[in-house]
């Protein structure tokens, strides 16, 4: 299953930085979403692959960070 892992952050550097890092360790850009409005960044994922994007989400002090399963538009 394919999972959308969100986090928010309470400013739009922690955002950049943690989009960032995502990129730097190999996971694909068509897979990330930087939100500068709401200082969110979105990663969709395998399930294999959840917890490494969240730890890395975790790093950058997000205010919140959840999970979804991910639903094609």
């Amino acid at each position: 299953m394919t999972q959308t892992v969100s986090a928010a952050y309470d400013n739009i550097d922690k955002a950049i930085n943690a989009f960032d890092e995502l990129v730097s360790d190999g996971f694909p850009r068509e897979s990330l979403f930087l939100d500068k409005e709401t200082n969110q960044v979105k990663v969709i994922v395998p399930d294999p692959v959840q917890r490494e994007a969240e730890e890395i989400l975790r790093r950058h002090e997000p205010e919140r960070v959840w999970a979804q399963p991910f639903q094609p538009q």
